[in-house]
């Protein structure tokens, strides 16, 4: 009881002070966003469009950001505040503290994820869209994205540093994890790096949720995500001990 009521105060204090940060809302709001409305509105005529399949990218792309934002401003200011200080004298456990930690960027990038389609809501038919996947791709990502988020956070001592380390990581997975440019297009050398990231698999679901192209099994893309979510959170625990940050 005492690790639920912890791990309440904790989620509620993160939502409460970091949501709305100047440098959450310019990566991880006003940039997912701008880019949906970039691709909606980039011609003349929306409808001649095939928004559909921009959708698996928007999400997967709003996702990546909302949550590796939300954790660079939560880890560095409360690094720098050194407020974990007191939670270390509370009794709960480390897991206890980093799901807490990690649980407000999850909610907050899966609502970021919905962005787009609320806008495509009002041009298109969503009609045929398995929302089981999808709210299950969704869910997925989110806790790899931010598990990343939080093995980078740790690494910075200041937002700037944190957000710079994650464009390095950021910007590259776009490209590569086949949400705008299809995997087999890419240059033979650089298809195996694409299946390394988890973006990959999580982008694979939502295609198939979406817009039916998937290429490989929705139960395998969630069982790698699941396992790179144990890897990530087990590597982050290791990071946080030996760094000595909680």
């Amino acid at each position: 009881m005492n690790a639920w009521i912890a791990f309440w105060n904790i989620l509620r204090k993160d939502i409460k002070n970091y949501y709305l940060k100047p440098p959450n809302i310019s990566w991880g709001i006003i940039l997912p966003l701008s880019w949906t409305l970039m691709m909606f509105v980039r011609t003349p005529s929306p409808q001649a469009m095939d928004i559909r399949s921009l959708l698996p990218g928007l999400m997967a792309m709003s996702i990546l950001f909302g949550t590796t934002s939300m954790l660079a401003v939560t880890i560095t200011f409360e690094r720098r505040g050194r407020s974990f200080d007191r939670l270390l004298l509370a009794p709960i456990s480390m897991t206890t503290l980093v799901f807490a930690k990690i649980s407000g960027a999850i909610l907050f990038g899966a609502i970021i994820a919905f962005s787009p389609i609320l806008f495509a809501a009002f041009i298109i038919d969503l009609s045929g869209i398995n929302w089981g996947v999808a709210i299950a791709s969704i869910l997925l990502m989110a806790v790899t994205s931010t598990l990343l988020g939080l093995a980078i956070a740790v690494s910075a001592k200041e937002v700037f540093e944190a957000q710079t380390y994650s464009n390095f990581f950021r910007f590259p997975m776009l490209f590569l994890s086949g949400l705008f440019l299809p995997i087999e297009r890419l240059p033979i050398f650089l298809q195996p790096i694409s299946y390394c990231l988890p973006l990959t698999y999580g982008a694979d679901m939502l295609n198939r949720a979406i817009t039916q192209t998937g290429f490989m099994n929705v139960w395998l893309d969630s069982l790698i995500l699941i396992a790179f979510s144990v890897l990530l959170f087990y590597y982050c625990q290791w990071n946080i001990n030996r760094k000595r940050i909680f």
